[in-house]
């Protein structure tokens, strides 16, 4: 017998608390009735049919604080059919990836009816998520209570009410038993050992664990360049002309290992069941505005905003502002010269040991204020997207990255440039380099852990003496949790985390080759990078909802075009050594001509090696069980 939705029963006296749902303090009490009718109430009826209950009783809500907290919760049987409605992908008993269906729910492997852990629960958390975002506004014009709050047919409820200011914030519930089995084999002992990439994914989701991924990968790729600048730094000190080998490898280096991990990349998201997974229909993200119509696409009323305006608002405010900015770094970049030409003037004056001391001043405050200036500049680019009004949540992110990335690429290599090919002082780029690598570093670590973790545990302090005063038949464990976690900051995602990594990569595949201690620089900071996001994720932070992803996204072409942009710079540096300079005495054209010719050779030939089909490659190995029209257009376009 077929089971529907309509046979589900939403009533059940107790159920595992999945999601929090926090009103505001003022909320109308009409409110609260109609969200948690429309929460539980059968799909047939336009609900999400879900389990619903707050956080404390009347009782407990005379006598204690946060009594807006709301939990929800699904039974077993609605999850299986909330796991069908999102497109899963699962692993069948034949050893194919499926997407999973509740009529064929006895051929996947590892389930049983008997079995709740054959959804993980960050699954089970995307799929309340899912069914929470996806409850629409039938006929109502309004939320009860909130005349100001206007609905139309087929608006997303939650996300008008998280516009509206109702509801503060819906976030997913840590599993502590399942979190501290996760901490013991990830950072809570301090030893160099793989990741457990796949708890992570299974408790976080896919997005998050394949930033772990590409962090561990990224800092095994560093090793080479580490083990080979360590020796090559002891020994040619002050030689600067024998950078040329180095810098062969470096061009190198940086393009081979990208294409590695976009193999090892499709290999982990096809065993995860995301590298088949159909994509969803991107609704418009809550921000956006316009004047309420039909989409000629999906024949759904919703606000509707004409593409020549936000077009103008690009190229009219935020174009000139994005080049406004470019120039003042620019011009604080020339200031820190004018400081340079101070601090090496006064020590040619004295030669003293503190003038000496006093050359990496300049140094050290032009990284802080490129740290600084950063950070101003990426809420003037939020801020500036969000006003663009896009109508996608991806393309507000690629808007949002284009323009962070162009202000971070320029804000901190231009100096490194400009001293490597207009000053050419081989000397000073060391010095500026490991200054601004090893500085923002520093406080990269402060700002994004430690900082937050001392405010968090201060904030832990203060609500368990308030929970040792609470009564006994109060369910304090529980209450403590969720105050607790509501109060934690929440994730904003793992844009800041690649942004750190994209400039790291571009720091030591640019200029490490006169300064060949960049890399085991970067070894050093993602030993610990990897042990403080950890602890970032599992103690600083509200838990993230999962969400599937195929690859790293847009930040693939990033780190694709740094690496371009890193074989064009060191052929050009190349070029610019004695050793080649003496081979064309006469004719410096023939020489520009060659590097040219060489990079662009260097390029096409692993662009090329990129579109190779899989064939001889152990990715081939997972392929091979994938249905042949998917493993035909992989092996046309492999995981671009």
């Amino acid at each position: 017998m077929k089971v529907t939705l309509s046979a589900l029963d939403t009533h059940e006296s107790s159920f595992t608390p999945l999601v929090v749902i926090e009103l505001a303090q003022d909320v109308k009490e009409e409110t609260k009735e109609w969200l948690k009718n429309r929460i539980i109430a059968k799909k047939k009826d336009g609900g999400a049919q879900l389990l619903f209950r707050p956080l404390l009783n009347k009782y407990e809500k005379e006598t204690l604080e946060n009594q807006n907290l709301y939990l929800v919760g699904a039974s077993q049987i609605r999850l299986l059919l909330g796991a069908e409605a999102v497109g899963l992908v699962k692993e069948c008993s034949d050893n194919t990836m499926r997407a999973f269906t509740y009529g064929t729910r006895h051929n996947f492997k590892d389930f049983d009816d008997d079995n709740d852990d054959f959804l993980s629960m960050a699954e089970r958390q995307f799929i309340i998520k899912h069914e929470l975002e996806n409850l629409r506004a039938r006929d109502e014009k309004m939320i009860p209570g909130y005349p100001q709050a206007k609905l139309y047919p087929g608006k997303s409820l939650l996300r008008r009410l998280l516009t509206s200011g109702i509801v503060v914030q819906v976030f997913p519930l840590h599993d502590n038993e399942a979190l501290k089995k996760l901490e013991d084999t990830w950072y809570t002992r301090f030893t160099l050992k793989f990741q457990p990439i796949d708890r992570i994914r299974g408790y976080f989701g896919e997005t998050i664990a394949l930033y772990f991924g590409f962090l561990e990968y990224f800092t095994f790729a560093l090793i080479p360049m580490a083990i080979i600048g360590l020796p090559y730094y002891l020994f040619a000190w002050e030689d600067y002309d024998k950078y040329v080998i180095f810098a062969s490898f470096n061009l190198i280096w940086s393009t081979v290992i990208l294409e590695v991990w976009k193999r090892g990349c499709a290999s982990m998201t096809y065993r995860w069941g995301t590298l088949v997974m159909k994509r969803k229909f991107e609704e418009p993200r809550p921000g956006y505005h316009g004047v309420l119509g039909i989409n000629a696409v999906t024949g759904r009323e919703e606000p509707l905003y004409p593409s020549y305006k936000r077009q103008l608002r690009i190229y009219l405010v935020s174009l000139p502002f994005v080049c406004l900015c470019l120039y003042f770094s620019l011009f604080v970049m020339m200031i820190y010269f004018d400081m340079e030409a101070w601090a090496l003037g006064l020590h040619e004056d004295s030669g003293s040991e503190w003038t000496s001391i006093l050359l990496y001043v300049p140094s050290i405050i032009y990284a802080i204020v490129i740290e600084i200036m950063n950070r101003l500049y990426r809420y003037a680019a939020e801020f500036l997207t969000s006003w663009e009004n896009h109508r996608l949540e991806s393309a507000y992110q690629n808007h949002l990255i284009l323009k962070v990335l162009v202000f971070n690429f320029l804000n901190c290599f231009a100096s490194l440039f400009y001293i490597a090919f207009v000053l050419r002082d081989m000397k000073l780029l060391r010095q500026s380099l490991a200054t601004l690598l090893i500085t923002s570093q520093i406080l990269n670590q402060i700002v994004e852990s430690l900082l937050p973790y001392w405010l968090q545990k201060k904030h832990h302090v203060r609500v368990k003496k308030k929970v040792e005063a609470l009564k006994a038949d109060i369910d304090a464990t529980l209450y403590e949790q969720v105050v607790l976690e509501k109060e934690m900051g929440t994730y904003l995602g793992t844009f800041d985390d690649y942004l750190e990594l994209f400039l790291q990569f571009g720091y030591v595949s640019l200029f490490s080759c006169v300064y060949p201690l960049a890399a085991a620089f970067a070894v050093l900071n993602n030993l610990t990078e990897v042990n403080s996001d950890a602890l970032k994720m599992c103690r600083v932070f509200k838990r993230p909802f999962s969400e599937p992803s195929a690859s790293i996204g847009v930040w693939q072409l990033a780190f694709e075009t740094m690496s371009v942009i890193s074989v064009v710079t060191n052929c050009a540096l190349i070029g610019m050594s004695p050793q080649v300079n003496a081979l064309f005495p006469e004719s410096k054209t023939d020489l520009i001509l060659i590097v040219v010719a060489v990079e662009e050779l260097i390029i096409r030939s692993f662009q090329l090696w990129g579109w190779l089909p899989l064939k001889n490659h152990e990715t081939h190995k997972e392929l091979t069980r994938i249905p042949a029209s998917i493993k035909k257009s992989c092996e046309e376009k492999p995981f671009l």
